[in-house]
Parts: structure tokens; sequence; C-alpha cells
């Protein structure tokens, strides 16, 4: 498509039309505005041709010139604004050190993919960094969707978004609106089993754990982990066994996770599959 890029300067500050990338820190763009920000050239390119819609992007010069090839290839029209790498941090209220912002349409999902094999389950996660590397490492080991108790963070905030690098893009992820009852939807209606990863010796050893052919893998919070509550409605329980050095008594959650999924989705020489 022809590129439509405005060139503006620092003038422009409060031009109307940069409005939402104005104080992208203070967690604009939540759920409720149909709207986020892809942040860096990275997440930017899985942007382009994820089929979401692009409504426009705040790049500096050599942004402009990286990303031309790709743009070309896009359909769609969306404008383009180009400002002095200062003027893009005045205005969203940080230093944005990759000189790249788009805005885009979140994508709405409202149950997991039929056929699915492998979902993530997030309970109450807060963090947005813990929440996108999630993202990234079920991505990563080939989970086909990804299910978010209702006070989970925000998985299209910013930062949730360049974490993931681009994974929350492409992975389908849905918010729960009925706790626990769209979890428990996944054993009655779809046949998965819940399983909780948690930490203690009453829970059975990672290695020991044979996956099941539906599984519904339920990560808890950071800090206090898997609920008591969650933990009874799971059909197991498993856990990492931790060597008990001074100190450390658990994985971060992510790690955790990518712990998980390796094993989950190797089982058996069971490798990860791509994703249509």
């Amino acid at each position: 498509m022809p590129i439509d890029v405005h060139f503006l300067t620092e003038a422009t500050l409060d031009d109307a039309r940069l409005a939402d990338y104005r104080d992208l820190q203070d967690r604009r763009l939540g759920e409720e505005s149909g709207r986020f920000v892809a942040e860096s050239e990275l997440v930017v390119r899985k942007l382009l041709p994820s089929g979401l819609r692009v409504l426009s992007m705040l790049l500096t010069a050599p942004r402009l010139a990286a990303l031309e090839p790709a743009l070309t290839e896009v359909k769609g029209d969306f404008p383009i604004y180009v400002v002095a790498q200062a003027t893009m941090d005045e205005v969203a209220g940080f230093h944005v050190h990759r000189g790249c912002l788009a805005i885009a349409e979140r994508p709405w999902r409202t149950q997991i993919p039929a056929g699915s094999r492998i979902v993530v389950v997030l309970v109450d996660l807060v963090d947005v960094d813990n929440l996108g590397a999630m993202a990234r490492n079920a991505a990563a080991f080939g989970a086909d969707a990804m299910l978010l108790s209702p006070r989970c963070a925000d998985p299209f905030y910013r930062k949730a978004v360049r974490t993931s690098a681009g994974a929350v893009l492409s992975l389908p992820i849905v918010r729960a609106t009925a706790w626990p009852d769209d979890l428990l939807a996944l054993r009655e209606r779809q046949g998965f089993n819940l399983v909780g990863a948690v930490v203690g010796d009453h829970a059975l050893p990672l290695a020991d754990f044979t996956p099941p052919d539906r599984l519904a893998l339920l990560f808890g919070s950071e800090g206090p982990g898997l609920d008591p509550a969650t933990q009874r409605l799971c059909d197991a329980l498993v856990t990492v066994p931790m060597a008990m050095s001074p100190g450390v008594d658990s994985l971060n959650v992510a790690t955790a996770g990518a712990v998980f999924l390796y094993h989950c989705t190797q089982w058996n020489g069971r490798a990860a599959r791509p994703r249509d």
C-alpha cells in the first residue's frame, strides 16, 4: 500500500492525532479502550502481518527507514507520524529507546479455540512482566491458548506486549468473566485435566508426571502461588523439587512456566506444534 507519512515537529506535542500515545506510563489504553500500544521494532514487525487492525504508528526517521519495506506489504490504510526522538519521549512520558510505537485494535476472544490440547491458565498473576513472559513461554512451547482469571494483569498493557516479544499478538488469550466457572468448563465441556503447578512436598514431582492428552496447566500469583481453593479444583498438583538453597525455595513463575511447558510438550517425543 502507499505509505501515509506525516512528518511532525516539536510544535505538534499537543496534536490531537497523538492522543493515544500521550503519557503511556500512566497505564492508558486499558482493556475498556479496545486498543493497545505495540512498542519496539520487533513487536511492530510481528503486529504488521498479524491481521490485527493497525490504527496508527509513531516512529523516528531511522525506524521508518528500517520498517519501510515491511510497511509496503501491509494491507489496510493508517497514518504514520514521524517525529524526533525527543518529541516521542515527551509525548509518551518515557524514553522510547527503540523509537517505534504503534496503536492497534485489541483482539476479542471469548472462548478457548476448539481442538486445543494445552492451555496455560494464570490465576491472579498481577505483574505485567511475568504475564508477558508467560505468554512468550506458552507460544514458544506450542501451547494453544491462555486463560486468565478476572484479576490477572492486562496482557495487552505496553510492557506485557513488549516482554512477550509480541507473542500476545498470535496466542489466543481469553479473560474469564465467571470464576471459577470458566475454569471448570475446561474440564466439564472440553475434557481438559486441570493440573496445578505448586510448591511443596504434597505434590507430584514434575519428573514423575505424565501429561494427559488435554492439559490445562495452572499457575498462581507471585508470592502466594496457586491459592488453596483453586488447588482443590485441580485433578493433580505437580511441583519442581528445589535444592532448598538458603533463601531460595521456589522459581519465578515465568521460569517455572517454561520448565513445566518444556516437560509437558516434549513428553514421549511430542514436540511443540506450529500454530496455524
